[in-house]
Order: C-alpha cells, then structure tokens, then sequence
C-alpha cells in the first residue's frame, strides 16, 4: 500500500490542541499525519512536526485542497502555501477534498493540475477523498489508476461501503478509511464491547482492527495520548471470521459526513 496503515487525523482539532495531539502521537510511535486546507491547522501541524524529535523524512504527511481552490490558476498556489504553513517542501500525499458535482467540478482538469503539482515536486502521491464509484472512474479516465493513491472515504462500522471499495480494489487504489469510530458511537455499541471483551480490548480498538482487517488505512484522532496509544494496539488484534461477520450485519447506512453542496450522489 501506499498509504501507511495507521494514521493520526486532525479533523476537528486547532491551535494547542492540535500541536499537543500531533506531538503526542508522534511520541507515540505514529509516523502519518492527516490534515486539510479547510482545517485551518496545518500551520499548528507543521509547528508539531518541527518541534518533535522526528525527522520529517521519516513521516508521511497528507493534505486535502479546499473546493474555492480548485481552478487551473489557484490549486498549486494553495498547495505550496499549505507547504509553507506545514514547514516541508513536499507533502507525501495531496487529496481533493471533495468532488463537489453540484457545484459543477470539471473532475478531468482538477486531477490533470493535481497531476501538475505531483509532476513539479510539490506532492509525492496524489488521490482523492469522498469520490462515489461514477467520480472515481471520471478521475482514473482522466489520469490513469496507476496515479490515484487512494480514495479517503467514509467508512464505520454503521457504514460499510462495500460496493465502492470493493471496485476501488478491482482499481488497486487504496482506501482509507475516516470517521472509521462514527464519532465516538461505536463505544458504547453491545455488538463491539461484547467482541472486545473476548480480546481484552476497548470497541473502539475493534472497530480500528477491522478496518485494518479490511485492507483499509486508519487516521483516528484523539487529544489524549492515552487514547492516541489505545488505538495504535488495535493493529495486533486479530477478529475471526465469525467476528467479522458479527460486525459486517452492523451495516446501516450510518453516514454521518454528508455536506449537500460537496458531495455525490453515493453508491
């Protein structure tokens, strides 16, 4: 995979809190950080970074452009000054944000400036977040598959998205997988504790493994370094079929990241 399996997000966090979550998590043993534009942190994660003892080379760093820079003459700007604010020349990986067909996105030039930028120096990898099945083959048309690391997508217990990850495996782009914990819901789901007990673990640590059990990244986030821990030691669980099959008839539809203006029509 291109994309490390395990991640800190950054969704939602700012200012100190921020910086101390990165750091904390870098202390930690993470070495992927997940931000965006539309965050308004980078600035504070770029602070983290150069204040922990971790070489930057040792990091994999994602960023996502906002929709209000998406036009030809405004993208690579916005990304070299989301460079200047995370301290680094490059990030390892940069995502359009979201597809945003509503406010008529011309998907073939985005990911062909998206492209630019990688070919300048300016991202190692390029992908995509939020992208339905129909998007996703407008991206790889335009671009080829071979140059879309991932698509960052939406995905719980409560929202499985089989029928889009299973064409983006037939396309061998990654997935990552956000909001992989619904908010916080699946800590107090019976169905997770019940299987957590079994492994000594938390739910949260059971919805973490089976992601990464799916074939999927993580980029969970915390502010608290006893947490930022827990969730790292979901990788070295190991849920049998009967549990994974327990947690596959959660499926609910359970989205609960659905701006009417940004996304698509999903499969």
């Amino acid at each position: 995979m291109t994309v490390p399996k395990f991640g800190v997000g950054t969704f939602r966090l700012s200012g100190q809190a921020v910086i101390d979550s990165v750091k904390n998590a870098l202390s930690a043993g993470y070495r992927a950080v997940d931000t965006a534009q539309i965050y308004g942190n980078e600035a504070e994660v770029g602070q983290a970074i150069a204040e922990s003892s971790v070489a930057r080379a040792d990091l994999f760093l994602t960023t996502k452009i906002w929709v209000e820079h998406y036009a030809p003459d405004t993208l690579i700007p916005s990304l070299k000054e989301s460079l200047s604010k995370l301290r680094t020349e490059a990030v390892n990986l940069t995502l359009i944000h979201w597809p945003a067909p509503k406010m008529g996105v011309d998907i073939p030039e985005l990911m062909h400036t998206l492209l630019e930028a990688k070919k300048q120096g300016l991202t190692q990898h390029i992908g995509i977040s939020n992208f339905n099945i129909a998007l996703t083959q407008q991206a790889i048309d335009s671009i080829g598959a071979e140059n879309i690391a991932t698509n960052q997508i939406e995905i719980s217990p409560y929202l499985q998205n089989e029928k889009l990850t299973a064409f983006l495996k037939t396309q061998q782009i990654d997935v990552t997988s956000y909001m992989t914990l619904a908010y916080g819901k699946v800590l107090n789901d019976p169905v997770l504790n019940r299987i957590a007990q079994q492994h000594q673990a938390s739910a949260a640590q059971i919805a973490l493994a089976w992601a990464l059990q799916k074939g999927y990244s993580v980029i969970p986030s915390s502010t608290k370094i006893a947490h930022l821990k827990a969730n790292l030691r979901a990788q070295d669980i190991q849920l049998n079929d009967e549990e994974m099959r327990t947690i596959a008839s959660l499926e609910r539809n359970g989205r609960e990241v659905d701006p009417e203006a940004l996304a698509p029509a999903w499969d």
